[in-house]
């Protein structure tokens, strides 16, 4: 699977329609999700958990399919008019849960809105900063301008929810009250218990997968499958690796997965020239080890990923040498995860004058990620193996992240999703040089920096042809994975359980819809 070209694009606009058919509503569905929302407010937080739950309510102007290839939204076909301009043409006779038609003008009080939510933890802003202006040609028309060549618009446009023009100044607790719950979506909202559920019902009665749906808020793995078990919800995310065997075994249940778009991947701090938690074999004080890339080279191969994959995750994974799974635009064919190989990096250690190791202290999170702190005991210990005595701090994602990116840290663990479906999702985040004014390296937490790598991303990001452009980023891609600005470890799988009766298509964002669910 490749990221789509403008033709394939337009083709797939026309084969993958905004909504399924109209069938017989069927009962209600039940279902119990992996973690909580921070908010109703589908423009209010990038986090998959909100994103995910709020497309069920409302549609973006271009859609991901479950293989994250952009399909029609709101828009039918899309093209760009120059190399700055591109022109969306709407569907007809959508309409908005309150009854009002959906037109171009509350696609462009959409976009307007997204800059001026409050207080977002981490906003959607990057995804509109390029356009430089919005035309209303008619109501089923719009062109959005960019102040360069930006081929990834649409990519960046699937992931804003669009509202009606009425809510341009909602405020987030209107969201949350569910007054402003208004979107196109198969569903609209009935009632929301924040911390317990969030009830909808069928946009059109009558029609639609379902009648009614219950999101069930359950982040303990331990009450999500006996919820499943007990027949208290039909279906539930984020199975737990460990309950994979009992749950396949059972005969009843129906297990379903794919490989997800999120890398668990390290940061090395490459900047400072002393680390915080970077020591010599006694404890003393050297120079930042990490710098080396000899020592980075050493780190990765000291990792065995697939027992990591085997053991620790039950098989739910695949071992990562890039930040893209295959099928994904950007993907690098051949460069595969680097072969466990420990006596090579004793070998690559001796040679940076390190032949006795060093210490270290890798910090990770213990509630984010399926088997976050178990895979961070793991890689301590491979690494304790070839000489580098390493300890574990896993801390929950509330202490873990804002220490983080206050960089108090020398050595972390992370994920990362290529949430628009192709490599510079990630690759800018991760390892373009820091530039808050230009959003380049949002996530860059170790301060990787490459000037030929940022060169290649920059071209990648205005070459509006689909062939150049994916080899730009494969390049960018080749010189930062040997370069181990970040180091790849794994892929997680995305997976979900059902109960008798019930069946669950999966995503590879890991995304849960209720049309996703059958019966």
């Amino acid at each position: 699977m490749t990221y789509p070209s403008l033709r394939a694009v337009l083709c797939a606009s026309v084969l993958f329609p905004l909504s399924v058919a109209p069938v017989l509503a069927q009962d209600a569905l039940r279902v119990g999700l992996a973690a909580n929302i921070t908010s109703l407010d589908p423009q209010f937080h990038v986090v998959g958990s909100n994103s995910a739950l709020a497309r069920n309510v409302f549609d973006g102007l271009v859609n991901q399919d479950d293989r994250q290839q952009l399909v029609a939204g709101l828009a039918s076909v899309w093209k760009p008019v120059d190399d700055t301009t591109w022109e969306f043409k709407l569907r007809s006779g959508v309409r908005f849960h309150d009854g009002s038609p959906m037109e171009a003008e509350d696609i462009a009080a959409s976009l307007r809105r997204v800059p001026t939510v409050r207080n977002s933890p981490s906003s959607f802003l990057p995804y509109v900063r390029p356009i430089s202006a919005v035309e209303v040609v008619d109501a089923q028309t719009i062109r959005i301008r960019t102040t360069e060549p930006y081929p990834l618009l649409p990519n960046a446009l699937s992931r804003i929810a669009i509202l009606p023009r009425s809510l341009e100044r909602a405020e987030t607790a209107d969201f949350n009250s569910g007054k402003a719950m208004i979107g196109t979506g198969p569903f609209r909202f009935a009632s929301y218990t924040p911390g317990d559920r969030l009830e909808l019902e069928a946009a059109v009665p009558g029609e639609g997968a379902w009648r009614r749906v219950t999101f069930r808020f359950i982040p303990t793995n331990a009450s999500r499958v006996a919820a499943l078990l007990s027949n208290d919800v039909d279906v539930i995310e984020g199975v737990p690796t460990t309950d994979i065997a009992k749950l396949r075994s059972d005969g009843k249940i129906t297990l379903s997965s794919v490989a997800s778009n999120r890398v668990m991947y390290l940061h090395l701090d490459h900047e400072r020239e002393q680390s915080p938690f970077v020591r010599g074999r006694n404890g003393e004080a050297i120079p930042n080890a990490l710098r080396d890339p000899r020592v980075r080279q050493a780190l990765s191969l000291a990792l065995d990923r697939r027992a990591i994959v085997a053991r620790v995750m039950d098989g739910e994974g695949t071992p990562a040498g890039q930040l893209v799974p295959e099928g994904y635009f950007g993907f690098v064919p051949g460069l595969a995860a680097p072969a466990f190989d420990a006596a090579g990096a004793r070998r690559l250690l001796a040679e940076a004058g390190l032949p006795n190791g060093f210490q270290m202290t890798l910090h990770a999170t213990n509630d984010r990620y399926p088997n976050d702190d178990k895979v961070a005991q793991v890689l301590a210990q491979l690494w304790t193996r070839v000489g580098i005595q390493t300890k574990v701090e896993a801390q929950p994602g509330n202490i873990f992240f804002a220490r983080a990116s206050n960089r108090e840290y020398s050595v972390i663990m992370g994920g990362a999703a290529a949430e628009t479906g192709e490599a510079s999702s990630v690759l800018r985040p991760l390892l373009a040089t820091f530039n808050p004014e230009k959003g380049d390296g949002s996530g860059n937490r170790g301060r990787y920096s490459n000037p030929e790598f940022d060169r290649l991303l920059a071209e990648a990001l205005r070459t509006v042809d689909d062939r150049k452009r994916e080899a730009l980023l494969r390049q960018a891609t080749e010189l930062a994975i040997k370069d181990n600005g970040v180091i790849p470890i794994f892929f997680l799988a995305n997976s979900w359980a059902s109960r008798p009766g019930f069946n669950y298509r999966p995503r590879t964002d890991g995304w849960t819809l209720a049309i996703n669910a059958t019966r």
